[in-house]
């Protein structure tokens, strides 16, 4: 069976990130942009980040650029304008597509894994969410509009 541990991804850097590194972790992996309505949900996913961190959780944001165009910047133009209008504490990977041909492959087997509105198998906007257990297996999909405050409570159940 597949599972989170089975892909790698890319840092801002350009360097690999496998992660299997982070078996055994409750995560949350969502999709970002920085000139997004939804952007302000970087605070929930801070506090998020803040609370359950230390008892083996982490958030993994992945910059997306694939709707509306409200992610322009490179990577240390998003890094800084997280850190400095957010307080970020938590890891942005390297700029990703989620949807169509160029589509990351994590992206890919977390949407098979966990279907959105009516069985969809792509994503509609930023700031989609997955929780993955600590068995690396993806458990819930969360729409934008679903608030990281919400999520709270399931992830305390994981951990």
């Amino acid at each position: 069976m597949t599972t989170i541990a089975d892909f790698s991804v890319k840092k801002p850097d350009g360097s690999d990130l496998d992660l299997s590194e982070k078996k055994g972790k409750v995560l949350l992996v969502v999709n970002t942009a920085s000139k997004c309505g939804f952007t302000p949900q970087y605070d929930g996913l801070e506090s998020l980040h803040q609370e359950y961190g230390e008892k083996g959780f982490e958030v993994l944001a992945f910059p997306c650029n694939q709707f509306g165009g409200q992610e322009p910047g490179n990577a240390e133009e998003i890094e800084e304008f997280c850190k400095v209008n957010f307080g970020l504490t938590f890891p942005l990977m390297q700029k990703v597509e989620v949807n169509g041909d160029g589509a990351s492959p994590l992206f890919d087997w977390m949407k098979r894994e966990a279907p959105g509105l009516m069985g969809s198998k792509t994503i509609k906007w930023n700031f989609t969410k997955f929780l993955i257990n600590r068995d690396g297996e993806v458990v819930k999909r969360y729409a934008p509009q679903d608030t990281p405050a919400k999520i709270g409570k399931d992830i305390a159940k994981l951990l």
